[in-house]
């Protein structure tokens, strides 16, 4: 129950960005209420025992980190931490009619050395230098302005200061820049893959949603690099939860947002111990979730596209290809099913309504990082966390028989990676308590349920460019920092801003410096 009737602020959501928001407005000595629809804050940024009598806390949801800028964890504070990876990638694959694989990692030798093996010429080696180094330039230019007043379309190319980039990565699809720079399949689809996390489209969609989603993976923390979450996603999220209530803001679980009425200089939140007031509203929940809650006809739902499997091992499998180590091939990204030909293959059977007959995925090991997030005993005995990401698993595809077609769509995603090791997967998965297998799988409408993501949408709508409009008013802050909704009071704090998607707690921290220059 809130212990007030009134507050400065009430911000509708406790996952990441509404507690970031929150924590920030508090400090600056703003009452501020979090009201949250489940019996715990953090959203999708969660740790979980998912396993029964398991001493295992998963990531359950999102699970790696690249875009929190570490800015964030100064100004609030936080004892949170995130661990490099020195392994980017592994990719198996068949080449010659012998199991080889593609390894990108901190050792430059090995790296060009493994391409050699795969492609036979240094050609996509020194391509993959080249890319790698365009994009890293971009980010260097690109991440600072995150959390910065929004910049406008020609402020921000103007800052990147670099024509071919710009072209490549915001005029013309993906597809063109990849296959323009890359020559074999294989190395396309690993570049492609990060402009499709969460993201239904192909390579050469108009729409340019790959080329949104690939940037956002590309420009975090001004190098690309994506780091494991010490402790877990959880980590993360306690800590926000511990820097708001430190400051004073009060946090109210177990309590959903039902309705929002504003007349645009004082609003009323209605929840379901009652109603309050509020200077200002922060939401942190998707734009078709706001439309509903303000009583407004919302937006068709955006759709998600992903599946999401935990895993825990008793031990890590052996690969087929005999040239690499295991605990290198599963500590960065494991690859399965993504050559170029295969994702644009899967797309179209998916646009089609049917469920991927080659599903692709891409695996990590965060206990090999970080193995903090099992017990001792596990880790005494050498068991390993696994997560799975699979691509192109749009929502639609599972509005018939849902459990059957999930199951079906883990089967077949399986059996791909099953096609790569030397041994079955099965042999190696941990059992709980009741003797089953630890492996859970979420679909997009899994998420919808348990999270409320409308769709399933892991981003809560299509990512945007990270720059505003030229006739955008710059004496509208809520414009300024692209976290408006056409109430003035009312303001988006979460993923579906401009500059959401991820864990970044980057729309939190912009709703907040919107309402701070407010006054």
């Amino acid at each position: 129950m809130p212990e007030r009737t009134s507050y400065d602020v009430v911000v509708a959501g406790g996952g990441h960005n509404g507690l970031v928001a929150a924590a920030y407005l508090a400090r600056a000595g703003r009452s501020v209420l979090v009201l949250e629809r489940l019996d715990h804050t953090g959203g999708a940024a969660v740790s979980t025992r998912a396993f029964p009598g398991v001493d295992a806390r998963l990531s359950r949801y999102s699970y790696l980190v690249s875009l929190l800028p570490p800015k964030i964890v100064r100004d609030l504070g936080l004892r949170f931490a995130v661990r490099k990876r020195s392994v980017s990638s592994y990719t198996p694959a068949v080449r010659g009619g012998c199991p080889t694989g593609l390894f990108v990692g901190s050792d430059e030798g090995a790296t060009r050395a493994s391409f050699a093996r795969l492609t036979g010429s240094d050609r996509e080696f020194a391509a993959w230098q080249r890319f790698y180094g365009m994009t890293r330039r971009v980010a260097e230019r690109v991440f600072p302005t995150l959390t910065e007043p929004l910049p406008t379309r020609a402020a921000l190319r103007a800052r990147i200061d670099d024509a071919a980039a710009w072209e490549a990565l915001f005029e013309r699809p993906l597809g063109e820049s990849v296959e323009a720079a890359f020559a074999d399949d294989l190395v396309r689809g690993v570049v492609l893959t990060d402009g499709l996390i969460g993201t239904f489209a192909h390579a050469h969609d108009p729409s340019l949603a790959q080329n949104r989603c690939f940037l956002y993976h590309v420009v975090g923390g001004g190098t690309g690099d994506w780091d494991v979450p010490v402790g877990g996603m959880g980590a993360l999220t306690d800590a926000l939860a511990a820097a708001a209530r430190a400051a004073g803001a009060e946090i109210v679980t177990g309590c959903p947002v039902t309705g929002i009425a504003t007349d645009g200089s004082a609003a009323e939140v209605t929840c379901a111990e009652g109603t309050v007031g509020a200077r200002q509203v922060l939401v942190n929940a998707a734009p078709h979730t706001l439309a509903g809650l303000l009583g407004e006809r919302p937006p068709e739902p955006a759709e998600g596209a992903q599946l999401k499997v935990n895993m825990l091992l008793k031990r890590l499998p052996r690969l087929r290809d005999p040239d690499i180590d295991p605990r290198l091939a599963f500590s960065g990204t494991f690859h399965v099913a993504e050559g170029y030909g295969q994702l644009e293959t899967a797309y179209r059977q998916a646009a089609a309504g049917e469920v991927p007959a080659v599903p692709p995925s891409e695996i990590y090991c965060h206990s090999l990082t970080d193995p903090s997030i099992l017990g001792t005993d596990l880790v005494r005995q050498g068991y390993q966390t696994l997560t799975l990401f699979g691509l192109h698993t749009p929502a639609r595809l599972f509005t018939g028989d849902h459990d059957a077609t999930r199951e079906r769509l883990l089967a077949a995603t399986l059996a791909q990676l099953d096609a790569v090791l030397a041994e079955p997967l099965t042999d190696c998965l941990a059992t709980d308590a009741d003797g089953r297998p630890c492996i859970e799988a979420r679909s997009p409408l899994d998420l919808e349920r348990d999270l409320g993501l409308p769709g399933g949408h892991i981003f809560h709508r299509d990512l945007a460019f990270p720059y505003g409009t030229e006739e955008a008013d710059e004496d509208d802050a809520a414009a300024r920092w692209g976290v408006g909704t056409g109430h003035a009071n009312v303001l988006l704090c979460g993923a579906g801003a401009v500059r959401g998607g991820g864990v970044s707690g980057i729309p939190g921290h912009n709703a907040a410096m919107a309402v701070l220059e407010r006054g």
